[in-house]
């Protein structure tokens, strides 16, 4: 949640204190959560393996890494440990960040949805305004390197996160008054402790949020299975088209294995965008001021696409056909109107018979990463 944004965070839930480990101190359980992370993501090929000990007694942790995924960004602000993450998870999906201690960061990102909320703009934040921009999803946010936001407004997670915690229309949150709640519980006193030897200040809150949300990483589609060639499985006619197609229609901004650039494009949804709201409707321009920013906006990953409708980043469109009526016959235009739209004979629009349509949507559904969105260790510790 955020004023005019996307709240972008991650979840990882306590791989530890649950079941088994129920009973152990967090300190004491530290040790098999590093252990349990190992586990967590069984499809995935780590980078290297964690360092188990450290003088400190926090566990580093190198982010697993999908075998058909790009090299992962080092955060050497923000070092990630079993620790911070779990500590970050708890935070998520605690009431107490919010003003009136009713709302979480789970409350507008559903792991069910992939992280989204299924609603165009909430009105779910402590003031019930309407914001203006649609929740994202969360996920594979390791690889955003480009800005965060719809219009790129933040630059990485742990600054990304002041935003919605503090807006008047979202969490609505005054941070030293975060800090006091925080610090009357005596779980969080030690686990901040733990991780940044000091006592809970704001600025680690955003840094254990941020390392949670690096570690949800959505990489086990079938697509990917297929991709990997695990488990035998293997994509129809249908699907195989309907992938060419997107490599071929859509891949100049959904591309590569995520399915995104993370850059900020013009899909001519508007022709007009007003300075009014703060720039909310200028988009990326909104951040740079340079004029052939003006409407674009962050594109998204089509991972997960079938569970986060609706779609753009004012949810205007309920469904995912409406999505391709767009691009093939409602492009407008304006000066900043991104040129691979024009791909009718140099027209505005994305030529599409109902066959390769078809095709399009069978293959959208390969994306879905269910283990992604059922992962217990990335929910609620209760």
């Amino acid at each position: 949640m955020r004023r005019n944004s996307t709240f972008l965070l991650l979840d990882f839930q306590g791989f530890f204190k649950r079941s088994f480990f129920g009973s152990f101190t967090g300190i004491k359980a530290s040790f098999f959560s590093a252990i349990l992370l190992l586990l967590l993501f069984v499809s995935c090929k780590k980078e290297s393996d964690p360092e188990l000990v450290n003088p400190d007694g926090l566990h580093d942790l190198e982010l697993p890494r999908p075998a058909n995924f790009p090299a992962v960004m080092k955060q050497p602000d923000n070092r990630l440990t079993a620790e911070g993450i779990e500590l970050g998870r708890r935070l998520f999906y605690d009431v107490r960040l919010s003003g009136n201690n009713r709302i979480s960061c789970a409350s507008c990102h559903h792991q069910e949805l992939a992280f989204s909320d299924g609603l165009a703009i909430s009105n779910q934040g402590t003031s019930g305004k309407t914001l203006d921009r649609h929740a994202p999803v969360l996920f594979n946010l390791a690889w955003a390197d480009q800005g965060l936001f719809w219009d790129g407004g933040a630059k990485n997670l742990e600054s990304q996160a002041f935003g919605p915690l503090t807006s008047a229309d979202e969490m609505h949150q005054d941070l030293y008054e975060l800090e006091a709640e925080l610090k009357a519980v005596p779980d969080y006193v030690s686990r901040f402790k733990q991780v940044f030897n000091s006592a809970i200040k704001s600025a680690d809150v955003v840094k254990a949020l941020a390392q949670f949300q690096r570690t949800l990483i959505s990489g086990n589609s079938r697509y990917d299975q297929y991709i990997r060639q695990e488990k035998s499985t293997v994509l129809n006619a249908e699907e195989l088209l309907g992938m060419n197609l997107v490599q071929d229609k859509c891949g100049s901004c959904h591309t590569g294995v995520l399915f995104t650039d993370h850059n900020f494009h013009n899909n001519g949804l508007d022709d007009h965008f007003s300075e009014a709201n703060e720039g909310i409707y200028q988009g990326h321009f909104r951040v740079s001021f340079n004029p052939s920013d003006v409407g674009k906006f962050k594109t998204p990953s089509l991972r997960n696409v079938v569970l986060s409708a609706p779609y753009m980043h004012d949810g205007r469109f309920k469904t995912l056909k409406e999505v391709l009526d767009h691009y093939q016959y409602g492009i407008k235009l304006s000066s900043t109107t991104d040129v691979s739209l024009f791909q009718d004979q140099g027209k505005p629009g994305i030529p599409m018979s109902i066959t390769e349509r078809k095709a399009i949507l069978a293959f959208l559904n390969t994306l879905t990463d269910h283990e992604f969105i059922k992962n217990k260790l990335q929910g609620p510790t209760n």
